[in-house]
């Protein structure tokens, strides 16, 4: 099911909203294309696909069979086979999405949306690099913080009592991104809980405090 583009619907920084003016304008009435959350997004060799709406998962395999988080593809951020060296590679909705898709010839053709690609890559980078950072740190639960904090930079909304990931995490997503289990991650998740520093609200949200 496709259906056609006519605006993004949340708030931006003035960054995101640049971009998201000049795709209207580049692309107005151009076919999106949605992918509800859990369902594996294809991709192909010389396209490149960009988020407008939800959050796409990012995984590699380590050769053991071990699910690897990579990085979170939000908003305005670009991913596909041309931008990655890694085999296998794998995009995953963690929330419904909203996608729009543009060959590398489009791309080559059009300056303004060349280096909109390149500025939110480069955004990429920098959370795929943290990501890389945090595993380095032997304590899960200092882990797990450090990504948590990260996804509240990409998808928290503040609320009457803290911050909210407008994303629903399972604990094996989490484990997955700090390369631990799904038993060591809840047990840290208690431990944060405990300490006031996060909860869970009644959709299965977390919310830092």
């Amino acid at each position: 099911m496709t259906y056609t583009f006519s605006s993004f619907d949340l708030n931006c920084t003035a960054s995101l909203s640049d971009w998201r003016r000049s795709l209207e304008e580049l692309y107005r009435g151009r076919t999106m294309h949605p992918y509800k959350a859990g369902q594996i997004v294809p991709m192909y060799p010389h396209e490149v696909w960009v988020v407008c709406r939800g959050v796409v998962q990012l995984n590699t395999l380590h050769p053991s069979g071990d699910e690897v988080l990579v990085g979170f593809a939000v908003q305005a951020m670009p991913f596909g086979l041309p931008l990655t060296n890694l085999e296998p590679y794998q995009a995953i909705a963690l929330s419904d999405v909203d996608l729009m898709r543009f060959t590398l010839a489009e791309l080559e053709q059009s300056t303004q949306l060349y280096q909109g690609i390149l500025q939110h890559l480069n955004r990429r980078l920098q959370q795929t690099e943290s990501l890389l950072a945090l595993v380095s740190n032997k304590r899960v639960e200092e882990r797990l913080r450090q990504v948590l904090l990260l996804l509240k930079q990409e998808v928290g909304i503040a609320v009457d009592d803290g911050t909210r990931l407008t994303v629903r995490l399972t604990h094996q997503h989490l484990a997955s991104a700090i390369s631990s289990t799904r038993v060591t991650v809840t047990r840290a998740m208690r431990l944060l809980q405990d300490e006031g520093w996060l909860k869970i609200d009644r959709d299965r949200h977390i919310i830092l405090l």
